[in-house]
């Protein structure tokens, strides 16, 4: 849950994190200025308030200089990229997904935009595609392989020889596009 604190005239926030299996109250303060207290499920706030207090003065150290407002609109603005990425990649999924279908005619549930951190793409055993809503960063070409790739699946969930002949039939140059995929993190 998130809190804050005054140190020295600066609100300060902080996340609270009551964790299961914890021992003893403890801190983590990172790079941005953002701060973690983690402590027992059991602690009283009194006691975890306690401590922060007993360290104020090193909070103070690490998060002086932090602007948390500047922090603030930063986080602002990336999380409306966010959810604008997500709607055009939904947009342009659901576009290619019709498209190519039309020449597989299969079924699927559930489409679902994520912020996967691994992969492009998946697809469930119960039919429901996944994609990566970074998948609008790509050129054309790696974006529909992507899609047919997930869409395949629904009839072949492997990679044997018949899913890759599968997508051959849209995607010819498959390998190439694929192995062009491999040197793009997202």
């Amino acid at each position: 849950m998130k809190r804050k604190i005054t140190i020295h005239g600066k609100e300060i926030e902080y996340t609270l994190k009551k964790v299961k299996n914890a021992k003893s109250v403890r801190l983590a303060i990172y790079a941005d200025g953002r701060f973690v207290i983690s402590a027992p499920k059991w602690y009283p706030i009194y006691v975890i308030n306690k401590f922060i207090e007993e360290k104020s003065h090193w909070i103070w150290e690490k998060v002086k200089d932090v602007d948390f407002v500047a922090l603030a609109q930063k986080k602002k603005s990336q999380e409306e990229h966010y959810r604008r990425s997500i709607e055009l990649a939904r947009t342009v999924v659901h576009s290619r997904l019709e498209f190519f279908n039309c020449h597989y005619d299969l079924s699927y549930n559930r489409v679902s935009i994520k912020n996967q951190k691994t992969c492009w793409g998946s697809c469930s055993q119960k039919g429901n595609l996944n994609f990566n809503y970074n998948i609008i960063s790509l050129s054309d070409q790696q974006r529909d392989y992507v899609i047919v790739h997930e869409l395949c699946h629904l009839q072949e969930l492997n990679h044997g020889q018949k899913f890759w002949q599968l997508v051959a039939e849209t995607i010819p140059n498959y390998r190439q596009v694929r192995q062009s995929l491999k040197s793009i993190n997202h």
